[in-house]
């Protein structure tokens, strides 16, 4: 299973629904992808091969927080193939509240690389970490969602 084609349609927010916080995103925000899982699971897919950049966090966050409706949910952040996060979005990734847990997912040393990064910004209150493996990183968040 992967973020890409998880869950069912209906749960997937509606086109446009990235630009929330903004009206100017770059065509990068569109291919961003924010899902709610059966499992409870908020998955967020950055596209390989971009610069991921403030405006893009910024409306990420806001579909996050619309998935959400109100609730703390666990996240599964892919970062796989993405060539870098600046600054001010690792910022806007790393301060959600809507967050009970979350999980990054890569492959290769330089999505590790990345993860970790992010990981960096992140608040002492939310557990975080970075996995290889999609079913490990879903148990670990189930685990940790349940004990926030």
């Amino acid at each position: 299973m992967s973020a890409q084609t998880l869950p069912a349609q209906e749960s997937r927010l509606p086109d446009g629904a990235l630009h929330a916080s903004s009206g100017a995103v770059s065509s990068v925000a569109d291919q961003i992808t924010v899902d709610l899982a059966e499992d409870g699971i908020v998955e967020v897919t950055l596209p390989p091969n971009t610069v991921v950049r403030s405006p893009e966090a910024r409306a990420a966050a806001a579909a996050v927080c619309a998935v959400a409706d109100g609730r703390r949910l666990p996240l599964l952040l892919t970062v796989t193939g993405v060539l870098s996060v600046t600054n001010d979005a690792r910022l806007g990734y790393t301060n959600s509240v809507v967050v009970s847990a979350c999980a990054l997912l890569g492959e290769s040393p330089v999505d590790r690389v990345i993860a970790h990064y992010l990981l960096r910004a992140r608040s002492d209150s939310v557990p975080a970490r970075f996995f290889t493996s999609e079913a490990e990183a879903r148990d670990w968040l189930i685990e940790h969602h349940r004990e926030s």
